[in-house]
């Protein structure tokens, strides 16, 4: 039995999510292989090597790899699948767009977005929008994993894995790379931030949101936002925290003008501490929250910044 770890990593870094998704593969008690796809990557590999439970790191570094796209990368990990019988990656997008396609070309039911590995076979997931937990048990000879990396802590450094270079190059004949938007922040990225404040559709339109950036400055924090608030145009949805946004789970998370629906607090329950900030004594978001304050957020905001 021999567990295979797909590496999450960008501008030739690891992402905090491989170190979770190790500590995830790590409860399987299989040796780990660690498998980094990409072009670029000796200091992601020798970060990698040092990941306490992996045995080995795998680097696959290729122009063709450059930009991970879902169909080579795929045919890579099915390439080297035989060797595996449990094969993980992240549940995030790079993950959810490749996981999928190994497992249709394996022809294996994959297990997705666990938070907890009972056993070899048996894993936890959330369902009905994180309002049920389902213990799954899996007969696939081979196991395709993906894991809610805000369920694992970050597996612990002091390794010294061996570091293989992989020679196989599968061009991508079906799909094309074309270009690349992205937001350009000086804040830490949501899914990676230890605080962070979001606003909801109490912030009433977006350049009330600005209220948010004093204190998310004095704090170190990232910005999200509740579906409401993306939904009605006050900030891009690259901000919005939620079941059909990004699972997070910060030290601190603060919630303000925002109500708590279902489909939101799937996305932040999971924060170690919860303060929530909402004009509305009976707003579900304060039956998650550790502390709650009942006050107007116009109110609340300019003194909470003056007195950080």
């Amino acid at each position: 039995m021999k567990s295979l770890v797909i590496a999450e990593h960008e501008y030739g870094q690891l992402k905090p999510e491989t170190a979770k998704t190790v500590h995830a593969a790590a409860k399987v008690g299989a040796d780990i292989d660690l498998l980094l796809i990409g072009e670029g990557l000796e200091a992601a590999a020798q970060e990698a090597s040092t990941i306490s439970g992996v045995s080995r790191v795998l680097v696959a570094d290729n122009a063709e790899y450059a930009h991970q796209l879902a169909e080579n990368c795929a045919d890579l990990v099915v390439k080297l699948s035989a060797d595996y019988s449990h094969i993980f990656a992240s549940a995030t997008t790079t993950g959810k767009n490749m996981m999928p396609r190994v497992a249709a070309l394996l022809d294996k039911a994959q297990v997705s977005d666990i938070i907890d590995v009972i056993d070899a076979e048996t894993f936890k997931r959330p369902i009905y929008a994180g309002n049920a937990i389902a213990t799954v048990k899996s007969l696939e000879s081979q196991h395709i994993i993906t894991v809610r990396a805000s369920a694992f802590d970050i597996a612990e450094q002091g390794g010294s894995a061996p570091i293989e270079a992989i020679a196989d190059v599968i061009a991508s004949s079906n799909s094309a790379f074309v270009s690349k938007e992205q937001t350009e922040s000086e804040r830490p990225e949501l899914t990676a931030a230890d605080v962070i404040i979001s606003g909801g559709r109490g912030m009433q339109n977006g350049e009330n949101f600005k209220l948010l950036e004093g204190i998310a400055d004095k704090l170190g924090a990232a910005i999200g936002a509740s579906r409401a608030a993306v939904d009605a145009g006050f900030v891009p949805n690259d901000m919005q925290v939620g079941q059909t946004g990004k699972i997070v789970a910060p030290n601190l998370y603060i919630a303000v003008g925002i109500s708590g629906a279902i489909q939101h607090l799937a996305g932040m329950k999971d924060s170690k501490v919860i303060v929530a900030i909402n004009k509305d004594p009976d707003a579900p978001i304060f039956q998650v929250a550790d502390y709650g304050l009942v006050a107007d957020l116009f109110e609340v905001l300019p003194e909470l910044e003056a007195a950080l």
